[in-house]
């Protein structure tokens, strides 16, 4: 399969080099809310690089349930191939792709745990069958015979909790705790706009990269 003459001109946007925000977080979030405005599916979907004790990189969509002033949080099974990477390695990166819009943004840094109490309030937001989902999959990433006994399992624990799903220890947030922060705009003939902010102490260098 070729793909050589499958392209696209972006022209939709443009970053200075002057005027950006002091910190990464308060552009990201005008973005963000640009996304939002737009319509954008899940535009609080993003993609968690993680690499552990193998020292394989590994890729997968989670979802950012918020925007902090450090970073970002997000949820799954602590036991999960991602919690067992984190805890080999907690260094990570997150990329948003909005491509309508013709944009991308990378934060990295170091993922720690968020509280549990916080953890607890969250999972009692989710929708039950959420719930219910996260006991069945412990642990997350683990290898299953067929679907009849995860449907089988969920039956149960439904059946088990009528009352109330109790919150599972071995679930809840991660915060990453950015110090990089890319954000990519999309430009004509590959000219792209890159502008980069670095953490250093309590302030934040910026920089534009070459496209």
């Amino acid at each position: 399969m070729d793909l050589s003459d499958h392209r696209q001109s972006y022209q939709q946007g443009s970053l200075a080099d002057l005027g950006l925000p002091d910190t990464p977080f308060h552009l990201f979030q005008a973005w963000f809310d640009e996304a939002v405005a737009a319509n954008l599916p899940e535009p609080y979907a993003m993609s968690l690089a993680t690499c552990g004790a193998d020292n394989r990189p590994s890729v997968r969509i989670v979802l950012m349930r918020e925007l902090t002033e450090q970073g970002v949080v997000f949820y799954t099974n602590y036991d999960s191939a991602k919690g067992q990477d984190i805890d080999s390695n907690p260094y990570a990166e997150v990329l948003f792709f909005w491509q309508a819009q013709e944009r991308q943004v990378r934060l990295a840094g170091k993922i720690t745990k968020v509280d549990v109490a916080k953890s607890a309030a969250y999972f009692a937001k989710r929708p039950r069958e959420s719930q219910l989902g996260a006991w069945v999959s412990q642990p997350q990433s683990g290898v299953v015979e067929n679907r009849a006994y995860m449907e089988q399992k969920f039956a149960e624990l439904d059946k088990q909790y009528a009352d109330n799903v109790p919150y599972p220890e071995f679930w809840g947030g991660y915060e990453l705790v950015v110090d990089t922060a890319e954000f990519w705009q999309g430009r004509a003939g590959r000219m792209h706009d890159r502008m980069r902010y670095q953490k250093h102490g309590d302030t934040w260098q910026v920089e534009r990269l070459l496209p």
